[in-house]
């Protein structure tokens, strides 16, 4: 079939395998300029068996799921593309001046006939927006065609019923003439649907080809580019082969039907006309460039006559193709309106490529005429055909095992009955949501995001210990955040006042009484205790909000888990639920509020011991700090802060610092031991110091800073232990009896019990539609799998 390998611009190395050793090797006889007959042989068979099974794919809406091997043909309004199409097909498309196609239009030509017939369909897959619609459409459009001269007219009723779906029924165009056509305002300019032209001849070659609107370049700039956009869709899919005209009558850098398949392959390995130089591995990966209007040229135009029979020749180092170019001569408009035979027109090409000047003196005459480039063509697809097919079976196969995942993925029709339905869905939703507060359910995030929520309200109010600092200049201290001196809380609440002992002076001053002397009066302390719980209440309702959005998440997710299959259900009782969590929520923010008043008044703790115990240690510990002011002074820019986190003691966030010497407390404790006073403590060391003027303030420090810490250890776990059983263990325990008595009060009253049951479990009709489509594509799939499995089998 190609003879003019010498003039390949090839690699000698290449060893891939051309289209007659391919038939060779399959036992098929050589290509018909060898003088075999081809529609008699086992090829001949197995192209019409593959034509028609590509045939029956279409049909069944394949080429909507895989990417099925095709031909399409591009170019320019003035290419001569209507002509190439007519002649390869042997039927007159509609031509008028400017644009004249304007929708796809596929072609595909049996020889497996006894007599010449058309028949026409239309493949809707597209709305009037250019949308992908759910499902192929594929519409009968009028009688079969058995005159070929009516084919002109039947293709532009067709093109008018695809430009004006859906607002006008198909069967209205079937008796309008040429001229009501012309005259008819298309609701569309252009579409992507396509009309389809299947052609049973027994003269003709087996070939299927898209033949796509022209490309236009003098038009608004959005018609421009929605009949490129046309031409993108069919040329960037892989296992398509790009067809390109070249009139001969213009340079080839000139045509824009290069530069869309140059943008669309790259690389050239499936176009046919691309240029320039292509190197391809495989035969199937190009072609020639079809080569029109050769008769154009003047008997003067040497030089671009010389340079087309270099193109031609494969001598140029420009414009070479792997399997070179082709060059055809169509008829021009006298011929056509002869009406002339194909072998009529095929016979006078002949005779002109034979007589004239320099195409007869090429070598290869194969190049020249449509009877050689459709066999070539004709084999180039169906090689295409061959070596696809195990790639679309194995799309195929993951199409439908996804197909299948996300049909098992829905849930099944209800088998139930719906009474039995909704009380089964609302009793495991609450016992699910039950386990969620016990933590005994596999997922713990409720359990585990409150806790982090509840240690973050234990930080919040650790951060507001009273900052007592015993001196007349406090802030020029550090904080004393523990007895031993070694802590710096991070996390301060800006409610908290550093307090000097004349602070604490003024304070015990301001509540004096009726008290004599030497007695402190209560109210002193007990003011500077409301100091630090009043500013209890922003961290708790911080924590309470917090544990209401985890809560909701949970009901939220719950609710879609357990009734999102039901819309209605899932609308009705979500309220519900939504309902007696609100009255939860409430319920437990009161709780909370009585939980902090009742850190408000009296002032009391049973935990005496704890109580007298840090009360020392504090007091020794301000003592000290006193005796010993000049250790304790801040540095000019900051304060010394050193953090560790708090662990099982009560401390908040704290910092250690490793003694590296032997502190003079511990010298004089172990002196002391020596002595014979054994088992005394830093702070006792404290009772040594002289009478310090402040006592009083420093007992009232000391008094205070240990009840906080009495208060503090009750209310960081008072406060979640209320939030837990005020409302999540409440809504738990209470939801399943309000669910069902407000589920049943509700259906009850109403005039029919069973049909407000069957309306509260109606499915919701995207996922009966989706469950319906998805069968469908299950069952399509399935039938494009078996017929693409039975071809197999049978080859």
């Amino acid at each position: 079939m190609f003879q003019n390998r010498r003039r390949r611009a090839t690699s000698s190395s290449d060893t891939s395998p051309d289209v007659t050793s391919l038939l060779s090797t399959s036992g098929s006889p050589s290509p018909p300029n060898a003088g075999v007959d081809i529609s008699s042989t086992d090829y001949a068979h197995r192209r019409r068996e593959l034509m028609q099974m590509m045939s029956d794919l279409k049909s069944m809406g394949a080429e909507a799921l895989i990417d099925l091997p095709s031909v399409v043909v591009i170019g320019g309004q003035s290419a001569g593309k209507s002509s190439l199409v007519e002649a390869v097909s042997g039927i007159n498309v509609p031509r008028d001046s400017g644009t004249c196609t304007r929708c796809p239009m596929e072609c595909t030509m049996s020889s497996h006939a006894t007599s010449w017939s058309c028949t026409i369909t239309l493949r809707i897959s597209f709305d009037s927006n250019g949308r992908d619609l759910p499902r192929t459409n594929t519409v009968p459009f009028g009688r079969t065609i058995t005159d070929r001269s009516e084919v002109e007219v039947w293709l532009r009723r067709a093109q008018s019923a695809i430009l004006n779906h859906p607002n006008v029924p198909y069967s209205s165009f079937y008796t309008k003439t040429i001229e009501e056509l012309r005259n008819t305002r298309n609701i569309l300019k252009f579409s992507r649907n396509v009309v389809c032209v299947s052609i049973e001849d027994p003269d003709a070659t087996d070939l299927s080809f898209y033949d796509l609107p022209g490309l236009i370049q003098n038009e608004e700039a959005e018609t421009v580019a929605l009949v490129k956009s046309l031409s993108e869709h069919y040329t960037k899919k892989e296992n398509t082969i790009i067809l390109t005209t070249i009139p001969m009558s213009d340079d080839m850098e000139n045509q824009q039907s290069m530069s869309l398949a140059r943008a669309a392959d790259p690389d050239g390995k499936r176009t046919i006309g691309k240029s320039p130089i292509l190197q391809c591995d495989s035969i199937t990966h190009n072609c020639s460039g079809v080569l029109t209007k050769p008769d154009t040229l003047g008997a003067g135009a040497i030089n671009q006559r010389r340079k087309w029979v270099e193109i031609i020749e494969g001598r140029s180092e420009d414009h070479t193709l792997r399997h070179g170019f082709y060059c055809v001569r169509l008829p021009d408009d006298a011929e056509r309106t002869q009406r002339l035979s194909r072998a009529e027109s095929q016979r006078r090409a002949a005779e002109y490529f034979d007589t004239t000047s320099p195409w007869n003196g090429v070598t290869d005459r194969n190049r020249f005429g449509i009877p050689g480039f459709v066999s070539d063509v004709s084999r180039l697809l169906i090689q295409l055909i061959e070596e696809s097919l195990p790639r679309l079976r194995e799309d195929i196969d993951k199409l439908l095992a996804k197909c299948i995942k996300d049909f098992d993925a829905l849930p099944p029709p209800l088998a139930n009955d719906p009474q039995i339905e909704v009380l089964g869905r609302v009793n495991a939703f609450c016992d699910v949501f039950k386990s969620f507060v016990n933590g005994s359910h596999e997922d713990k995030r409720l359990a585990q995001r409150n806790r982090a929520l509840y240690a973050i309200f234990k930080r919040g109010v650790r951060g507001t210990a009273p900052d007592f600092r015993p001196f007349s200049n406090p802030e020029e201290y550090v904080p004393l955040d523990d007895t031993e001196g070694k802590m710096t809380l991070t996390e301060r609440d800006p409610g908290v006042k550093v307090m000097g002992i004349y602070d604490v002076s003024r304070v015990i001053h301001e509540a004096i009484g009726w008290e004599l002397p030497n007695n402190v009066p209560y109210q002193a302390k007990a003011n500077l205790i409301a100091q630090f719980t009043k500013l209890w209440v922003a961290p708790s309702e911080r924590c309470l909000a917090g544990i209401n959005d985890v809560l909701d998440q949970v009901i939220d997710t719950l609710i879609s888990t357990h009734f999102g299959r039901f819309r209605v259900l899932e609308g009705y009782v979500g309220d519900l639920i939504r309902t007696q969590a609100g009255v939860c929520k409430a319920r437990a923010q009161e709780a909370v509020k009585t939980a902090l008043a009742l850190e408000t008044t009296p002032h009391y703790t049973q935990n005496t011991h704890y109580l007298q115990t840090l009360r020392e240690k504090w007091l020794a510990h301000y003592k000290t700090v006193r005796s010993r002011a000049s250790r304790y002074k801040a540095p000019v820019h900051h304060i010394r802060q050193q953090v560790v986190q708090s662990t099982a003691s009560d401390d908040a966030t704290t910092s250690r610092v490793p003694s590296t010497s032997e502190t003079p407390e511990a010298k004089a404790l172990r002196a002391l031991a020596e002595a014979g006073y054994a088992n005394l403590a830093t702070s006792d060391l404290a009772r040594l110091l002289p009478p310090d003027t402040f006592q009083e303030e420093l007992v009232v420090m000391a008094d205070v800073r240990a009840y906080f810490h009495v208060a503090y250890k009750r209310i960081i776990d008072h406060v979640p232990l209320t939030i837990e059983h005020a409302l999540h263990h409440a809504l738990a325990e209470q939801l399943s009896q309000s669910l069902l008595t407000s589920l049943l009060t509700d259906v009850a009253s109403g005039p029919n019990f069973s049909d407000r049951m069957n309306e509260l479990v109606s499915e919701d009709p995207t996922i009966a539609q989706k469950r319906t489509s998805l069968s469908t594509r299950k069952q399509r799939l399935s039938d494009i799998r078996r017929r693409l499995m039975t071809f197999g089998n049978s080859a």
